[in-house]
């Protein structure tokens, strides 16, 4: 458990760097006495975007966290936007769900598939076979490092205007797509996303607002909202530098069960909560890193 421990902290140390409505949203939860530090927040899930390639995706990352206990639950397919996904739930309930994403690569123009395997391509065996699975330096260094060359931007681009989450993942490789606050488990009132999206509002953090503001679930008792994702400064293999789509923030709310709602606040545990994810709300929280969203957000530039 402390190997897994380790891969998880080394995520979210490069990903607070890069995601400044991270440290934006914890100081100001911080100030106003909500929690006393980042150790308070429970992570609900943690994402990934991978390409479905035979060597790469799905298949390639989950054996990370399947080797150290995470259970794979539930497929998802998301048909408009031409990716897969599964979730995992952890081998404790203090460690978050794995939510992991591959683009369906046949499913796009010869063209558009070209463009994709000639990065791909680069990779021509699973490159986790090659890890030591208990070395977390090593698993650390692997989630953290670029897989391919660097696209141009003229192929970023090309990508983009087909595929926003092809165009992410190409530049962006296994970098952490978002962790995830349980809004449930802050004090009242802030433990509702309705008050707490507003709470984010007053801080400067811009919302997705693709499917509404917040996102809920067929059964009423998942709820999620998601902060626009942060431009980051990229540069590209032509030498070109322009401000791209980096990571966000997502905020859930899982109400207790029926059959739970008689238990004193107290006892609720995570097995008393709605669990697992919806397909028609992570379709639109997709949407957080995409141009539509993007735009909106002109501050506050990592």
């Amino acid at each position: 458990m402390d190997t897994l421990n380790q891969i998880l902290a080394g995520l979210m140390t490069r990903y607070q760097q890069r995601v400044s409505d991270v440290n934006k949203i914890i100081s100001a939860l911080t100030d106003k006495g909500i929690i006393n530090e980042l150790s308070d927040i429970e992570n609900d899930h943690i994402a990934f975007r991978t390409i479905g390639e035979p060597q790469l995706g799905i298949q390639s990352l989950e054996k990370i966290f399947l080797h150290h206990g995470y259970v794979a639950k539930g497929d998802f397919y998301f048909e408009h936007k031409k990716i897969n996904a599964r979730w995992y739930a952890p081998p404790e309930e203090s460690l978050p769900r794995i939510f992991i994403s591959e683009l369906r690569v046949n499913d796009f123009p010869d063209s558009i598939q070209q463009i994709i395997r000639s990065f791909t391509d680069e990779v021509k065996s699973d490159p986790v076979d090659q890890l030591d699975l208990d070395n977390a330096a090593q698993v650390d260094e692997f989630l953290h490092s670029p897989l391919w060359r660097t696209p141009s931007w003229n192929e970023y681009s090309t990508l983009a205007e087909v595929s926003e989450y092809a165009s992410w993942t190409i530049y962006n490789k296994y970098y952490l797509n978002h962790f995830t606050i349980s809004v449930h488990n802050l004090p009242a009132p802030y433990n509702t996303l309705e008050v707490f999206n507003d709470f984010l509002v007053d801080i400067g953090v811009t919302l997705n607002s693709a499917g509404g503001y917040i996102k809920t679930s067929r059964d009423g008792l998942l709820k999620q909202s998601s902060s626009v994702s942060k431009m980051i400064e990229a540069t590209f293999a032509d030498g070109a530098v322009h401000q791209i789509s980096g990571s966000y923030v997502e905020f859930a709310e899982r109400k207790v069960l029926a059959e739970f709602t008689n238990l004193p606040a107290g006892e609720i545990q995570r097995e008393h909560r709605r669990d697992g994810f919806e397909t028609a709300n992570a379709d639109k929280i997709f949407e957080s890193t995409y141009s539509s969203q993007t735009s909106k957000d002109k501050s506050d530039k990592d």
